[in-house]
């Protein structure tokens, strides 16, 4: 069937959507694809949660993509002796290396790191930036504070430095053998947390190699810094606005998340919107208006994709939560301005190569030629589709590729339905048959309209984009 949206969503996975019901409620909600969280649940919860999705993508006759999202060095305080302290302001407050419980006066902080790259003047933000401490003193294992927002501190609450990059990697000896086993269960992204470097990407490419792609979530500052060299080592980007806003001033994350949703589009990356879209909706089964305007926000922006966190994880409403995204996508979309939009913040291509200009030139063959009704994308590895995507059409974007991975890791980018054809085309008529058959089958098409063709030639193979064609059905 043809696409409803242009625009994806994505889905967490938790203990209010883990059963086959659940699931399959949230993919007739709207759902495109699914994150699988490592930060909570064990490794058996997550490989019966993959298997219920691979299960109902065949029964459902469509591809899903699934996102194993790596906890990355969350950083917290340990444990207190009570339910935690209520710190005052200008009160005096240590952070150590002692596992004691801690008390009104200290509390132990399990990363030396931490304290090595530690200097008085520092600023900590504790339980996600609402607590403040000053570092007054500090050395290899200990930091004398003094608060300056106060608030009630319990165990193993986050720790923040904003302005302080750590000596630690962005992966974790957890997140190895997470890795390890998300890999073995043929999830499609892995999700790289905490983020500080463009080395921190290098090395979970590294680990992956190809055997899944890679959404490099942006959290820090110290990555902003290095925000178009990320990009261009990334499959794809998550505005991870949670963590961000904490490390950032909140006020700034607007514009950041304008900037890395521009530079993603730039390079031709995916880019998710993620974090608090419907935070209400875990407890109410509806949104505030704010929130409705927040995603539509995203979307007007361009984003690939919008994420739904805790509201289809541990929410009462999940899969109202996804039906009020679906709506309000629809609605954007609907808008003419949408499109005028689209349009007026194309990029001219950033590489210059063949690949770019041809699927510059199918976009604007799309806007003069009046009877195209869809534009197919022949791709091996997926690279001509993201190309098209970037150009945000007004058509559909049909990926025909022979591989089962990519056409589910389309699953995440912008306008574009998959479908696998095997075939081993010697002549392009073959192949221009085969796209006017899935074109009108699935409803994309009809007799008397153009499509559009972009491909490599020979056909099938992988890297390289260089044909353009346009067909008239008959």
């Amino acid at each position: 069937m043809p696409l409803k949206t242009k625009t994806k969503i994505l889905a967490t996975i938790g203990p209010s959507s883990a059963t086959k019901e659940q699931i399959e409620k949230l993919i007739d909600a709207g759902a495109d694809a699914f994150r699988v969280n490592f930060s909570h649940g064990t490794h058996e919860e997550h490989k019966e949660r993959v298997a219920i999705i691979r299960k109902l993508e065949k029964e459902k006759g469509r591809y899903i993509s699934i996102l194993a999202d790596m906890q990355g060095p969350k950083l917290r305080v340990g444990t207190f002796i009570g339910a935690g302290v209520d710190l005052k302001e200008g009160q005096k407050f240590r952070l150590d290396l002692d596992p004691a419980p801690g008390n009104d006066q200290r509390v132990n902080l399990p990363h030396k790191e931490i304290f090595a790259a530690l200097k008085p003047g520092d600023r900590l933000l504790l339980n996600d930036g609402n607590i403040v401490l000053n570092v007054d003193d500090c050395g290899a294992d200990y930091a004398d504070t003094t608060v300056v927002v106060p608030g009630f501190l319990s165990a193993h609450k986050g720790v923040n430095l904003p302005n302080t990059q750590l000596p630690i990697s962005a992966i974790t000896e957890k997140d190895r053998e997470d890795l390890k086993f998300a890999l073995k269960l043929g999830v499609d992204w892995i999700g790289l947390s905490f983020v500080q470097t463009a080395e921190d990407v290098r090395e979970a490419r590294r680990l992956i190699g190809d055997k899944a792609w890679l959404i490099t979530k942006l959290e820090k500052p110290s990555a902003i810094d290095e925000l178009e060299e990320i990009i261009k080592l990334s499959d794809a980007v998550m505005v991870a606005r949670g963590d961000l806003g904490v490390e950032c001033p909140i006020y700034t994350v607007p514009v950041l998340q304008k900037r890395i949703v521009t530079c993603c589009r730039k390079y031709a990356r995916p880019v998710i919107v993620a974090t608090q879209m419907l935070e209400s909706m875990i407890n109410n089964p509806t949104p505030t208006r704010a929130e409705v305007s927040d995603v539509a926000t995203a979307v007007y922006d361009g984003a690939d994709t919008v994420m739904l966190s805790a509201e289809t994880a541990a929410g009462k409403y999940p899969v109202e939560a996804v039906k009020m995204m679906n709506n309000i996508i629809q609605q954007v979309e609907a808008d003419p301005l949408f499109y005028t939009l689209m349009q007026n913040s194309r990029l001219h291509p950033c590489c210059g190569g063949e690949a770019d200009s041809i699927t510059f030139a199918a976009s604007e063959i799309a806007n003069v030629l009046e009877s195209v009704s869809a534009i197919i994308t022949y791709s091996s590895s997926g690279f001509t589709t993201l190309l098209t995507a970037r150009e945000r059409p007004n058509l559909p974007i049909l990926a025909i590729t022979p591989d089962v991975e990519v056409a589910r890791r389309m699953a995440l980018v912008w306008g574009v339905k998959s479908f696998i054809n095997k075939e081993s085309f010697k002549s392009f008529d073959k192949a221009e048959n085969v796209a006017i058959r899935i074109a009108t089958e699935n409803g994309f098409a009809e007799s008397g309209d153009h499509i559009i063709i972009t491909a490599g030639f020979p056909l099938n193979t992988k890297g390289r984009t260089n044909m353009l064609h346009t067909v008239y059905i008959p």
